[in-house]
């Protein structure tokens, strides 16, 4: 359908331009240009709807002349996504050698030679000819980016982001063809801000390919091993096992962050005198590391089925199968760490809303003293404004009547305060008594 109306608007466009063109009037360069730029902006407003793969599309089934015209409407900042999804032969005739670039993605393939990584930063198609990986990984690729990639490796790649809506039973899988995927989500702590990254892994024909759509420390740290130590990887799985592993590690830093900062936490709760202020910045803090100690806990049960998959799956090794075995030893460690945070997390919670419970009550206590101090004071002021306290002191000048009555008030109160501290002193040397006997 949106071809027939492209073709359609092309067609309006030549025969509309040919009417013009053949007639003689005044100022007909004016007309010509009037309608020529018509016809464009009609064209170019419903070729902005329109998806990359089916320009790409439309752009192969015209004829080469319609197409370079269509070709010169597509904006420029969609060009080299155009350029993904049409064939050598179409882009020749549209733009002679140009080729389409990797413009805000990172493609790295990495091949194995003399024991290490030898790594090549892909920016065009030419680059991944020649090439014999055992490693892609694709950072940030657009659908188009993906789908060239696909064709060229006889493969499908998903996107990240599509994957994290699937069952836990979907994420992991071994297709017709023998490729073996899996769905995973690694840790990216940061102050603030810590939060799972999917991850899609894919290995086919003794390559691995990796597809994330953020960068991740893991993902670092492992070029950097591989690129510097011989002998660290000897295939795809190899790779795929150190990933994981070093993703698990990068758990257990994190797991070292979060008992510092609760350690911060506990002498903080834990001190003598501490204010409400501090005690709300506490809760937060608390609240925080437990969310991250939920993600670490997740992160490594998603990596634990992982490599149960893998055992199962029967692609791995002897020596492989004990690195599995190994890291999920080390997940199992893990494991009960994060329960004791869990633990540790609720105690200092717990502690934290006791101790605002004990400034609330303190606070009630202070009130509850001024009340009772004031209230014989009430009463009797009370008294002192009725009509009856004239007539009690008839004959006494005013200033004397009610200055002695303004120091009995005072000195009622003074005596209330002092019999209430003298009965709390009692009853903490009372309650201390008690507690030094049992």
């Amino acid at each position: 359908m949106s071809i027939e109306k492209v073709s359609e608007l092309l067609k309006k466009h030549k025969l509309v331009e040919g009417m013009v063109h053949s007639q003689r009037m005044a100022r007909q360069d004016i007309v010509e240009t009037v309608v020529h730029r018509q016809h464009l902006a009609e064209l170019q407003h419903f070729l902005t709807s329109l998806p990359t793969g089916e320009l790409g599309v439309m752009l192969e089934v015209l004829p080469i002349e319609d197409a370079k015209l269509l070709w010169g409407q597509i904006p420029a900042e969609r060009q080299n996504d155009v350029l993904w999804e049409v064939s050598n032969a179409i882009r020749t005739q549209l733009i002679g050698d140009r080729e389409p670039l990797f413009f805000d993605s990172q493609i790295r393939a990495f091949e194995l030679i003399d024991g290490r990584l030898h790594q090549t930063t892909i920016t065009c198609r030419k680059d991944l000819d020649d090439l014999r990986p055992i490693w892609i990984d694709i950072l940030n690729a657009t659908k188009s980016e993906r789908g060239y990639i696909s064709e060229h490796f006889n493969l499908q790649l998903s996107d990240p982001e599509d994957t994290t809506d699937l069952e836990v039973s979907s994420r992991f899988n071994v297709s017709e063809s023998g490729e073996i995927n899996l769905h995973s989500n690694f840790l990216l702590d940061r102050e603030g801000n810590s939060r799972s990254i999917p991850v899609v892994f894919l290995l086919h024909d003794g390559i691995l390919f990796s597809i994330r759509n953020e960068e991740l420390p893991v993902f670092r740290l492992e070029r950097r091993r591989a690129r510097t130590r011989p002998g660290y990887v000897a295939d795809c799985n190899d790779l795929l096992l150190n990933l994981y592993g070093a993703d698990v590690e990068y758990s257990a830093d994190s797991l070292e962050d979060v008992y510092a900062t609760l350690g911060n936490v506990s002498q903080r709760v834990l001190s003598e005198k501490i204010t409400d202020e501090e005690l709300a910045t506490v809760l937060a803090e608390i609240a925080e590391e437990e969310d991250l100690n939920g993600r670490i806990r997740g992160n490594i049960l998603d990596t634990q089925r992982a490599l149960t998959f893998l055992i199962r799956s029967k692609v791995l090794i002897p020596d492989q199968f004990g690195d599995a075995k190994q890291i999920l030893h080390n997940i199992d460690s893990l494991n009960s760490h994060t329960a004791f945070l869990f633990d540790k997390i609720n105690f200092l919670m717990e502690a934290t809303i006791g101790f605002i419970n004990i400034n609330q009550n303190r606070r009630i206590n202070q009130l509850t003293v001024f009340g009772v101090v004031f209230m014989p004071i009430n009463i009797l002021a009370g008294i002192g404004g009725m009509s009856e306290f004239s007539m009690m002191t008839e004959g006494i000048p005013w200033p004397i009547a009610y200055g002695s009555f303004i120091v009995a008030l005072c000195t009622l109160g003074w005596v209330t305060y002092i019999l209430l501290k003298h009965f709390e002193k009692r009853r903490t040397k009372k309650s201390q008594k008690m507690r030094s006997s049992g």
